[in-house]
Protein backbone atom coordinates (compact mmCIF):
# COMPACT_ATOMS: atom_id res chain seq x y z
CA UNK A 1 0.00 0.00 0.00
CA UNK A 2 1.66 3.53 -0.89
CA UNK A 3 0.45 6.34 1.49
CA UNK A 4 1.02 10.12 0.38
CA UNK A 5 2.26 12.21 3.26
CA UNK A 6 2.97 16.10 3.05
CA UNK A 7 6.25 17.29 4.75
CA UNK A 8 6.38 20.49 6.40
CA UNK A 9 10.13 21.15 6.79
CA UNK A 10 9.39 24.81 8.73
CA UNK A 11 12.27 26.55 10.21
CA UNK A 12 15.34 26.44 12.46
CA UNK A 13 15.90 22.73 12.93
CA UNK A 14 12.97 21.74 11.52
CA UNK A 15 14.60 20.29 8.42
CA UNK A 16 17.24 18.43 10.30
CA UNK A 17 15.03 16.51 12.11
CA UNK A 18 12.55 16.07 9.47
CA UNK A 19 15.84 14.73 7.19
CA UNK A 20 16.20 11.70 9.91
CA UNK A 21 12.53 10.94 10.17
CA UNK A 22 11.98 10.13 6.89
CA UNK A 23 14.94 8.09 6.42
CA UNK A 24 13.87 5.97 9.36
CA UNK A 25 10.26 5.80 8.58
CA UNK A 26 10.74 4.73 5.14
CA UNK A 27 13.36 2.43 6.36
CA UNK A 28 10.64 0.62 8.81
CA UNK A 29 7.72 0.84 5.98
CA UNK A 30 10.41 -0.96 3.34
CA UNK A 31 10.64 -4.25 5.98
CA UNK A 32 6.63 -4.29 5.85
CA UNK A 33 6.50 -3.74 2.00
CA UNK A 34 4.86 -0.87 2.42
CA UNK A 35 5.72 2.41 0.12
CA UNK A 36 5.41 6.30 1.26
CA UNK A 37 5.62 8.99 -0.63
CA UNK A 38 6.49 12.30 0.72
CA UNK A 39 5.77 15.65 -1.03
CA UNK A 40 7.82 18.28 0.54
CA UNK A 41 6.12 21.80 0.50
CA UNK A 42 6.88 25.56 1.96
CA UNK A 43 5.88 26.53 5.28
CA UNK A 44 6.39 28.74 8.08
CA UNK A 45 9.14 31.44 7.78
CA UNK A 46 10.75 28.95 4.91
CA UNK A 47 7.54 29.83 3.08
CA UNK A 48 7.70 34.05 3.86
CA UNK A 49 11.70 33.70 2.62
CA UNK A 50 10.55 32.66 -0.57
CA UNK A 51 6.74 33.50 -1.77
CA UNK A 52 5.87 36.22 0.91
CA UNK A 53 3.37 34.53 2.92
CA UNK A 54 3.33 31.71 5.74
CA UNK A 55 0.80 29.27 3.91
CA UNK A 56 1.14 28.83 0.46
CA UNK A 57 -1.77 28.15 -1.87
CA UNK A 58 0.60 25.35 -2.92
CA UNK A 59 0.99 23.96 0.11
CA UNK A 60 -2.80 23.75 0.93
CA UNK A 61 -3.82 21.87 -2.76
CA UNK A 62 -0.73 19.48 -1.73
CA UNK A 63 -2.90 18.83 1.93
CA UNK A 64 -6.17 18.80 0.29
CA UNK A 65 -4.55 15.33 -1.85
CA UNK A 66 -2.89 13.56 1.27
CA UNK A 67 -3.15 11.38 3.65
CA UNK A 68 -1.28 12.84 6.67
CA UNK A 69 1.06 15.60 7.42
CA UNK A 70 4.52 15.50 8.99
CA UNK A 71 5.81 19.22 10.42
CA UNK A 72 9.23 19.98 11.35
CA UNK A 73 9.21 23.19 13.75
CA UNK A 74 8.03 27.06 13.10
CA UNK A 75 9.35 30.53 13.68
CA UNK A 76 12.43 32.30 14.64
CA UNK A 77 13.36 36.24 15.80
CA UNK A 78 14.50 36.57 11.80
CA UNK A 79 10.66 37.11 11.24
CA UNK A 80 10.09 39.02 14.57
CA UNK A 81 8.80 42.07 12.18
CA UNK A 82 7.59 40.46 9.53
CA UNK A 83 4.02 41.79 8.49
CA UNK A 84 2.75 38.44 8.81
CA UNK A 85 4.51 36.29 10.79
CA UNK A 86 5.36 32.39 10.97
CA UNK A 87 3.18 31.40 13.59
CA UNK A 88 -0.21 32.52 11.84
CA UNK A 89 0.52 30.24 9.22
CA UNK A 90 0.13 27.35 11.49
CA UNK A 91 -3.22 28.55 13.00
CA UNK A 92 -3.77 28.86 9.30
CA UNK A 93 -2.97 25.54 8.69
CA UNK A 94 -5.26 23.91 11.72
CA UNK A 95 -7.90 25.70 10.37
CA UNK A 96 -8.14 25.03 7.08
CA UNK A 97 -7.30 21.74 8.23
CA UNK A 98 -9.59 21.54 10.63
CA UNK A 99 -8.46 19.57 13.10
CA UNK A 100 -9.93 20.33 16.50
CA UNK A 101 -8.29 17.98 18.71
CA UNK A 102 -4.69 18.24 19.68
CA UNK A 103 -2.88 15.01 21.07
CA UNK A 104 -0.17 15.26 23.74
CA UNK A 105 0.97 12.23 25.02
CA UNK A 106 3.35 12.43 28.33
CA UNK A 107 5.88 9.38 28.49
CA UNK A 108 8.64 9.07 31.43
CA UNK A 109 11.77 7.71 29.67
CA UNK A 110 14.18 5.77 32.40
CA UNK A 111 17.18 6.29 30.73
CA UNK A 112 16.52 10.19 31.19
CA UNK A 113 13.89 10.69 34.10
CA UNK A 114 16.79 12.24 35.68
CA UNK A 115 16.67 15.02 34.32
CA UNK A 116 12.79 15.71 35.73
CA UNK A 117 12.89 18.33 37.64
CA UNK A 118 10.41 16.30 39.97
CA UNK A 119 11.49 13.89 42.47
CA UNK A 120 11.40 10.01 40.78
CA UNK A 121 8.59 8.85 43.42
CA UNK A 122 6.54 11.17 41.68
CA UNK A 123 7.26 10.01 38.37
CA UNK A 124 6.34 6.57 39.28
CA UNK A 125 3.55 5.83 36.86
CA UNK A 126 3.18 9.15 35.11
CA UNK A 127 1.16 8.49 32.35
CA UNK A 128 -1.22 10.86 30.41
CA UNK A 129 -2.44 12.18 27.69
CA UNK A 130 -3.89 16.04 26.98
CA UNK A 131 -6.22 16.26 24.40
CA UNK A 132 -6.72 20.54 23.65
CA UNK A 133 -9.59 21.98 21.41
CA UNK A 134 -7.82 23.70 18.40
CA UNK A 135 -10.03 25.64 16.14
CA UNK A 136 -11.76 27.76 19.23
CA UNK A 137 -11.01 29.69 22.21
CA UNK A 138 -9.22 33.37 22.37
CA UNK A 139 -7.12 31.87 19.56
CA UNK A 140 -9.52 32.37 17.06
CA UNK A 141 -12.66 34.62 18.62
CA UNK A 142 -13.72 37.84 17.15
CA UNK A 143 -13.60 41.03 18.02
CA UNK A 144 -9.82 40.68 18.15
CA UNK A 145 -7.26 44.22 17.86
CA UNK A 146 -5.55 46.24 19.89
CA UNK A 147 -4.33 50.05 19.69
CA UNK A 148 -2.81 52.78 21.72
CA UNK A 149 -5.63 52.43 24.71
CA UNK A 150 -6.65 48.87 24.71
CA UNK A 151 -6.54 45.44 23.54
CA UNK A 152 -9.42 43.00 23.03
CA UNK A 153 -9.48 39.22 22.48
CA UNK A 154 -12.85 37.48 22.32
CA UNK A 155 -13.16 33.90 23.94
CA UNK A 156 -15.94 32.25 22.51
CA UNK A 157 -17.28 28.57 22.53
CA UNK A 158 -19.91 26.71 20.80
CA UNK A 159 -21.59 23.59 22.57
CA UNK A 160 -21.13 21.68 18.94
CA UNK A 161 -17.60 22.88 19.06
CA UNK A 162 -17.17 21.29 23.07
CA UNK A 163 -19.35 18.23 22.13
CA UNK A 164 -16.66 17.10 19.38
CA UNK A 165 -13.63 17.99 21.63
CA UNK A 166 -15.31 15.70 24.80
CA UNK A 167 -16.57 12.63 22.36
CA UNK A 168 -12.86 12.33 20.79
CA UNK A 169 -11.43 12.34 24.72
CA UNK A 170 -14.07 10.33 26.08
CA UNK A 171 -13.28 7.45 23.32
CA UNK A 172 -9.54 8.08 24.32
CA UNK A 173 -10.12 7.33 27.39
CA UNK A 174 -11.90 4.24 27.05
CA UNK A 175 -8.84 2.95 24.76
CA UNK A 176 -6.86 3.67 27.93
CA UNK A 177 -7.32 3.67 31.59
CA UNK A 178 -10.69 5.12 31.48
CA UNK A 179 -10.60 8.31 33.67
CA UNK A 180 -11.08 11.80 32.11
CA UNK A 181 -10.22 15.09 33.66
CA UNK A 182 -12.03 17.52 32.14
CA UNK A 183 -10.40 21.07 32.97
CA UNK A 184 -11.72 24.89 32.96
CA UNK A 185 -12.54 28.32 34.91
CA UNK A 186 -16.47 27.60 35.60
CA UNK A 187 -16.52 29.59 38.74
CA UNK A 188 -15.37 32.60 36.65
CA UNK A 189 -16.25 31.98 32.67
CA UNK A 190 -19.29 31.42 30.87
CA UNK A 191 -17.61 29.71 28.19
CA UNK A 192 -16.11 27.24 30.91
CA UNK A 193 -19.83 27.24 32.69
CA UNK A 194 -21.37 25.90 29.14
CA UNK A 195 -18.07 23.50 28.84
CA UNK A 196 -18.55 21.73 32.28
CA UNK A 197 -22.29 21.39 31.54
CA UNK A 198 -21.60 19.88 28.20
CA UNK A 199 -19.08 17.40 29.68
CA UNK A 200 -21.85 16.10 32.41
CA UNK A 201 -24.57 15.49 29.61
CA UNK A 202 -21.86 13.59 27.59
CA UNK A 203 -20.71 12.02 30.42
CA UNK A 204 -24.00 9.95 30.60
CA UNK A 205 -23.32 7.98 27.26
CA UNK A 206 -19.71 6.90 28.67
CA UNK A 207 -20.42 5.02 32.07
CA UNK A 208 -17.31 3.18 32.11
CA UNK A 209 -15.36 6.22 32.05
CA UNK A 210 -14.39 7.84 35.54
CA UNK A 211 -15.05 11.92 35.22
CA UNK A 212 -13.66 14.50 37.15
CA UNK A 213 -13.89 18.34 36.62
CA UNK A 214 -10.84 20.87 37.89
CA UNK A 215 -10.32 24.39 37.53
CA UNK A 216 -7.38 24.83 35.72
CA UNK A 217 -5.27 26.00 38.58
CA UNK A 218 -5.72 23.14 40.57
CA UNK A 219 -4.63 21.31 37.43
CA UNK A 220 -1.32 23.27 36.81
CA UNK A 221 -0.91 22.46 40.52
CA UNK A 222 -1.74 18.88 40.77
CA UNK A 223 -0.06 18.46 37.33
CA UNK A 224 3.66 19.28 39.59
CA UNK A 225 2.42 17.47 42.81
CA UNK A 226 0.50 14.21 41.67
CA UNK A 227 1.02 14.27 38.01
CA UNK A 228 0.40 9.85 38.10
CA UNK A 229 -3.54 10.70 39.45
CA UNK A 230 -3.99 12.03 35.54
CA UNK A 231 -4.87 9.72 32.76
CA UNK A 232 -6.95 11.96 29.69
CA UNK A 233 -6.82 15.37 30.26
CA UNK A 234 -9.50 17.48 28.04
CA UNK A 235 -9.79 21.09 27.84
CA UNK A 236 -9.88 23.92 25.79
CA UNK A 237 -7.68 25.96 23.58
CA UNK A 238 -5.52 27.98 25.66
CA UNK A 239 -5.58 25.87 28.54
CA UNK A 240 -3.91 23.13 27.03
CA UNK A 241 -1.64 25.48 25.24
CA UNK A 242 0.06 26.15 28.78
CA UNK A 243 -0.88 22.88 29.99
CA UNK A 244 0.41 21.05 28.10
CA UNK A 245 3.71 23.08 28.09
CA UNK A 246 3.76 22.40 31.67
CA UNK A 247 3.47 18.79 31.33
CA UNK A 248 6.00 18.49 29.20
CA UNK A 249 8.86 19.30 31.03
CA UNK A 250 8.15 16.38 33.37
CA UNK A 251 9.99 14.44 30.71
CA UNK A 252 13.49 16.11 31.17
CA UNK A 253 13.52 17.55 27.62
CA UNK A 254 11.04 19.38 25.18
CA UNK A 255 13.06 17.87 22.28
CA UNK A 256 11.28 14.06 23.55
CA UNK A 257 7.94 14.90 23.18
CA UNK A 258 5.38 14.46 20.14
CA UNK A 259 1.97 15.34 19.46
CA UNK A 260 -0.74 15.00 16.78
CA UNK A 261 -3.88 16.77 15.43
CA UNK A 262 -6.75 15.29 14.45
CA UNK A 263 -9.77 16.39 12.16
CA UNK A 264 -13.00 14.70 11.46
CA UNK A 265 -12.81 11.31 10.15
CA UNK A 266 -11.27 10.86 6.63
CA UNK A 267 -9.41 14.04 6.99
CA UNK A 268 -5.61 14.13 6.93
CA UNK A 269 -4.04 14.57 10.86
CA UNK A 270 -1.23 16.66 11.48
CA UNK A 271 1.97 15.42 13.16
CA UNK A 272 4.57 17.56 15.08
CA UNK A 273 6.94 17.48 18.00
CA UNK A 274 6.44 19.84 20.57
CA UNK A 275 9.20 21.98 20.57
CA UNK A 276 10.06 25.07 18.89
CA UNK A 277 12.20 26.15 15.41
CA UNK A 278 15.67 26.60 18.07
CA UNK A 279 17.39 28.70 15.55
CA UNK A 280 20.10 28.71 17.91
CA UNK A 281 21.25 25.43 17.48
CA UNK A 282 20.53 25.05 13.19
CA UNK A 283 22.37 23.90 11.45
CA UNK A 284 24.68 22.49 14.02
CA UNK A 285 23.68 19.06 13.98
CA UNK A 286 23.19 18.94 17.63
CA UNK A 287 19.03 18.64 17.36
CA UNK A 288 17.16 16.11 19.29
CA UNK A 289 15.24 14.45 16.30
CA UNK A 290 13.21 12.35 19.21
CA UNK A 291 10.15 14.20 19.14
CA UNK A 292 9.64 13.83 15.48
CA UNK A 293 10.49 10.25 14.97
CA UNK A 294 7.81 9.54 18.15
CA UNK A 295 5.08 12.03 16.28
CA UNK A 296 5.99 10.11 12.83
CA UNK A 297 5.29 6.73 14.59
CA UNK A 298 2.09 8.16 15.83
CA UNK A 299 1.25 8.57 12.41
CA UNK A 300 1.96 5.39 11.47
CA UNK A 301 0.01 4.39 14.25
CA UNK A 302 -3.20 6.69 14.47
CA UNK A 303 -2.94 7.71 10.20
CA UNK A 304 -2.22 4.35 8.73
CA UNK A 305 -3.10 2.13 11.41
CA UNK A 306 0.61 0.21 11.08
CA UNK A 307 0.93 -0.08 14.85
CA UNK A 308 3.97 -2.74 14.68
CA UNK A 309 6.01 -0.17 12.39
CA UNK A 310 5.24 2.31 15.39
CA UNK A 311 6.19 0.25 17.58
CA UNK A 312 9.47 -0.47 16.51
CA UNK A 313 10.35 3.43 16.09
CA UNK A 314 9.08 3.81 19.87
CA UNK A 315 11.45 1.03 21.23
CA UNK A 316 14.31 1.87 18.47
CA UNK A 317 13.96 5.38 20.68
CA UNK A 318 13.56 3.46 23.82
CA UNK A 319 16.75 1.26 23.42
CA UNK A 320 19.26 3.97 22.02
CA UNK A 321 18.41 6.19 25.27
CA UNK A 322 19.30 2.94 27.53
CA UNK A 323 22.16 2.28 25.73
CA UNK A 324 23.70 5.49 26.52
CA UNK A 325 22.74 7.71 23.47
CA UNK A 326 21.93 11.05 24.30
CA UNK A 327 22.10 14.33 22.54
CA UNK A 328 22.76 17.38 23.85
CA UNK A 329 19.66 18.63 25.23
CA UNK A 330 19.91 15.28 27.20
CA UNK A 331 23.31 15.62 28.92
CA UNK A 332 24.93 13.29 26.05
CA UNK A 333 27.32 14.22 23.39
CA UNK A 334 24.89 12.40 20.16
CA UNK A 335 24.37 14.73 17.41
CA UNK A 336 21.52 14.30 15.43
CA UNK A 337 23.15 12.18 12.92
CA UNK A 338 24.91 9.70 15.36
CA UNK A 339 21.26 9.48 17.25
CA UNK A 340 19.23 8.31 13.35
CA UNK A 341 22.50 5.99 12.74
CA UNK A 342 21.98 4.90 16.22
CA UNK A 343 17.70 4.07 15.94
CA UNK A 344 18.88 2.44 11.70
CA UNK A 345 21.30 0.08 13.43
CA UNK A 346 18.52 -0.85 16.12
CA UNK A 347 15.86 -1.16 13.57
CA UNK A 348 18.21 -3.52 11.33
CA UNK A 349 19.43 -5.50 14.13
CA UNK A 350 15.80 -6.28 15.13
CA UNK A 351 14.75 -6.96 11.68
CA UNK A 352 17.14 -10.02 11.40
Amino acid sequence: MTFRVVVLPGDGIGPEIMAVTEKIVAQVLAHSHQTILFEHQLFGGAAIDAVGEPFPVETQTAIDKSDAVLLGSVGGPKWDEAPERPEMGLLALRKKMGVFANVRPLQIFPAVRHLSPLREERLEGVDFVVVRELLGGLYFGTPKYFNETEGVDTLRYDKASIERIVHYAFNLARQRRKKLTSIDKANVLATSKLWRQTVEEIAVDYPDVTVEHLYVDAAAMHMIQAPARFDVIVTENMFGDILSDEASVLGGSLGLLPSSSHAEAGRPALYEPIHGSAPDIAGTDFANPIGMLLSAAMMLRQSFQLENEAKQIEIAVETALSEGVLTKDLGGTATTTIFANKITEIIERSAK
